[in-house]
C-alpha cells in the first residue's frame, strides 16, 4: 500500500534519514491516521513492534526536528511464491511482514506516507531512494509496490482501470499516487483486482509496479564470474613486407604478449591483417593470389587459438580469406582463452572487393558469448549498415568489435562515422582496429590510412566526447582501455536519452529473415 501525499512550511528544518525505532510508533500512528481516514487508519502497535523485529533494515523514516514525518515500510520476499495476482494481506502476512524471507529475490513495499503538512519538500523522492539503496546493497534483483490509485475515482464511470492506467501513462491524468511512481523509475507490471478491498477511493485497484536493480548479477562462483570491467586492445597495424608464416605469426605473438602483459581481457586485429603473405603470389591475378593466400587461414587460425591459451587472452583474428566450396569468404575469427573459437563471415562485400577477388558475402549473424560478456564482430563494411548492430543489441551485445581495413581518408571516415553513430544507436562500446603503412608489391592492397579507436555512448558516465581511446592516425601502436560495462546498463535505464529503450517498437522493427547459409555450417571447437 503506497500513498505518498505531498510535503511543509517551517522555518527551520532538522532533516534526517534513518531506521525507524519503536519509539517513533506515536509519530507513525498520527500519520497514518491523517493519511488514512477511510482505511482503518494506523497500524496496531504489535503489527509495527513485528514489522521492526522481522526487517529493522527496512523500515525507514525522515525526522524533522526529532519528530517523524514520513517513513516507508518493506520486506524480502521471493517474489515467485507470490506471482504478480497477490493481495495486499497476503504478501504482507496481514501487515505483520511474516512473510519477510531474507533470502528471497524482491523487495516489497508495504507502505509510504508523508506528514500531510510537509509539502513541496519531495519527501517521497528521499525515501524511495533509499529503497533503491537498500535493493542495490542487498543485491536484490527489483523493487515490486502495489500502487494505489486513488484518483481513478473521477473516471470509473466513463474508463477501465487499465484506460486509467494508460492515460495516466501518458501524462493526460494526474493521479497522486502513480503519476509520483512512474517518475521515480517504476514500470508498471500489471493492474491488480480486489488488492485492497477498503480501498474506495482506488475502487479496490491497485497498480503493480516494478523497478529493476541495473547492477544486480545472478548468483555466481566466487572465481570466474562477470567481470564489470573489461580491459580491451586493439592493434593498428602496420603493413609490411613479410616472406614467411613464421614472420607473421612473430609480429602476431609481439601484440598478444604486450597486451596480456597488461592484463588485458580481449585483443583486436585489424581485416587481412596476413596480406603481406600475398606478395609471394601472382599479382597479375588478384584473384587468384587471394585463393593462395587463403591457404594461410588455416594454420594462422590454429596458431592464434594457440596463442590465446598461452597468453590467458581473448583474440578477435582481423579477418582473413578463407576458400571453401568454391566461394571466396572474409571470415574473422573469435579465439577465446579457454580454447573453444567461433567465427563471423562479412557479409557485405565492397564492389571493390567482388571485382578484384570475386569475394561472397556470408550469412549468418552471431552474438559470441564470452568471459567478459557478449560481443558482436562486423567486419569493415559492415558496420555501416545500422540493421546489423541493432539485431546484435537486440540479443544482449555490449561490445562490438569492428576489423577494418581502409585505403584513403574518406573511406577510413566512412567506417569512423559509422561506428561512432552505432555506439550511441546501440548503447554499447564500439571498438575499432585498422592497418598503416605500404605494401607496394600486393596488388589491391598496397596503400592503408587509420586511425583506430574506442567509442563510447554519449552520455554523463563516458569521456566527454564519447571515445575512450584513439591511435595517432598512420602509425603502428596499439590502445588499451578499461571498459565498465555497468555504466552501459544504467544508461538504458537512466540515461539523458535511451535510444535503445524509446525505439517505437509500435511503429518499425528491424527483422533477420534467416534465409539459409551460404557458407558451410559453423564450427566450434
Amino acid at each position: 500500500m503506497t500513498d505518498v501525499k505531498s510535503e511543509p512550511a517551517s522555518e527551520q528544518h532538522r532533516l534526517r534519514l534513518r531506521n525507524l525505532r519503536l519509539a517513533d510508533y506515536d509519530d507513525v500512528r498520527d500519520i497514518m491516521d491523517r493519511v488514512y481516514p477511510t482505511m482503518q487508519g494506523a497500524w496496531t502497535r504489535e503489527q509495527f513492534t513485528s514489522q521492526l523485529a522481522r526487517f529493522p533494515e527496512g523500515q525507514i523514516c525522515i525526522e524533522d526536528n526529532d519528530r517523524v514525518i514520513a517513513a516507508a515500510i518493506s520486506l524480502i520476499v521471493d517474489y515467485a511464491r507470490y506471482g504478480d495476482r497477490h493481495t495486499y494481506d497476503h504478501i504482507t502476512g496481514g501487515g505483520y511482514l511474516t512473510t519477510h524471507d531474507p533470502r528471497g529475490d524482491t523487495l516489497y513495499g508495504v507502505d509510504m506516507f508523508v506528514h500531510p503538512d510537509y509539502r513541496n519538500l519531495r519527501l517521497g523522492r528521499r525515501l524511495y531512494d533509499a529503497r533503491k539503496e537498500l535493493c542495490e546493497k542487498l543485491e536484490l534483483r527489483a523493487m515490486v509496490v502495489g500502487g494505489r490509485i486513488p484518483g481513478y475515482c473521477k473516471y470509473a464511470d466513463r474508463m477501465t482501470p487499465k484506460q486509467y492506467v494508460e492515460q495516466v501513462k501518458n501524462r493526460e491524468i494526474t493521479d497522486p499516487i502513480l503519476t509520483f511512481q512512474l517518475a521515480n523509475d517504476f514500470h508498471v507490471r500489471r493492474v491488480l483486482n480486489n488488492y485492497i478491498p477498503d480501498d474506495t477511493e482506488s475502487k479496490s485497484y491497485a497498480v503493480l509496479l516494478e523497478w529493476l536493480n541495473i547492477y544486480y548479477e545472478e548468483k555466481e562462483p566466487l572465481i570466474g564470474g562477470r567481470k564489470s570491467v573489461v580491459r580491451v586492445g586493439a592493434v593498428q597495424w602496420q603493413m609490411r613486407p613479410l616472406g614467411s608464416l613464421e614472420e607473421v605469426l612473430q609480429q602476431v605473438e609481439f601484440f598478444v604478449d604486450a597486451v596480456a602483459g597488461y592484463k588485458g581481457d580481449i585483443i583486436l586485429f585489424p581485416e587481412f591483417f596476413n596480406v603481406p603473405l600475398m606478395a609471394r603470389f601472382n599479382q597479375g591475378n588478384p584473384a587468384e593470389a587471394v585463393r593462395r593466400l587463403a591457404d594461410y587461414t588455416g594454420p594462422i587460425r590454429q596458431a592464434m587459438q594457440q596463442l590465446a591459451l598461452s597468453y590467458n587472452i581473448n583474440i578477435i583474428a582481423g579477418s582473413m580469406p578463407e576458400y571453401s566450396g568454391n566461394a571466396l569468404y572474409n571470415v574473422c575469427y573469435l579465439c577465446r582463452r579457454d580454447g573453444t573459437w567461433d567465427r563471423q563471415y562479412k557479409l557485405h562485400i565492397t564492389p571493390d572487393e567482388h571485382a578484384y577477388w570475386g569475394l561472397t558475402g556470408g550469412d549468418e549473424l552471431k552474438v559470441f558469448d564470452t568471459d567478459i560478456g557478449k560481443i558482436g564482430i562486423l567486419v569493415c563494411y559492415d558496420v555501416e549498415f545500422p540493421e546489423l548492430p541493432r539485431l546484435l543489441a537486440e540479443q544482449g551485445m555490449e561490445l562490438l568489435f569492428v576489423p577494418f581495413w581502409t585505403d584513403t581518408k574518406n573511406a577510413f571516415l566512412r567506417v569512423r562515422r559509422c561506428a561512432q553513430a552505432r555506439a550511441i544507436e546501440n548503447e554499447c562500446y564500439v571498438i575499432m582496429s585498422g592497418s598503416v603503412g605500404n605494401l607496394p608489391n600486393v596488388e589491391n592492397m598496397d596503400i592503408q590510412y587509420s586511425q583506430s579507436a574506442i567509442f563510447t555512448p554519449s552520455d554523463f558516465a563516458f569521456p566527454h566526447d564519447a571515445v575512450a581511446a584513439e591511435a595517432t592516425p598512420n602509425t603502428e601502436m596499439t590502445l588499451i582501455a578499461d571498459l565498465d560495462l555497468d555504466n552501459i546498463k544504467e544508461l538504458r535505464i537512466h540515461g539523458s536519452v535511451r535510444n535503445f529503450r524509446d525505439r517505437r517498437l509500435d511503429l518499425y522493427q528491424v527483422t533477420w529473415l534467416g534465409r539459409t547459409p551460404g557458407e558451410p555450417p559453423a564450427e566450434t571447437s
